[in-house]
């Protein structure tokens, strides 16, 4: 098992940046992909970036390209999701994901964190 705790998000205007990490804890000695998802009111959830253990293979979705960034230090068990230029559009809330697996990220992650708001003023 596998527990996800996300911090960082809030309120911010568009333009603005925001730092969102998620704390992992448990049997983190397992390899595995790590994943930002959002769900924006009234849509599905969507795919925003995932990335391996070794940082050797990142993925992002076209809408946050050049944008966000993720990052993880493998030392505090600890991914981040860099935000960027964030836009209305961007608002949702953001959820941390894990799978225990090398590469390439399934269709459905394993372990899930509680979500936080992300919230992008025009």
């Amino acid at each position: 098992q596998v527990q996800l705790v996300e911090r960082g998000g809030g309120l911010v205007q568009a333009g603005g940046s925001l730092r969102l990490s998620c704390a992992a804890s448990g049997r983190t000695y397992i390899p595995y992909i790590m994943g930002w998802f959002r769900q924006a009111p009234g849509k599905e959830g969507e795919f925003v970036a995932a990335r391996s253990r070794t940082g050797d293979s990142l993925l992002y979705a076209d809408s946050v390209k050049g944008r966000f960034t993720i990052s993880r230090d493998n030392n505090k068990d600890t991914v981040y999701l860099q935000m960027n230029d964030l836009k209305p559009e961007d608002t949702a809330v953001y959820y941390c994901a894990a799978h225990p697996a090398t590469w390439p990220p399934p269709s459905r992650f394993k372990y899930w964190g509680q979500g936080t708001q992300v919230t992008v003023s025009s």
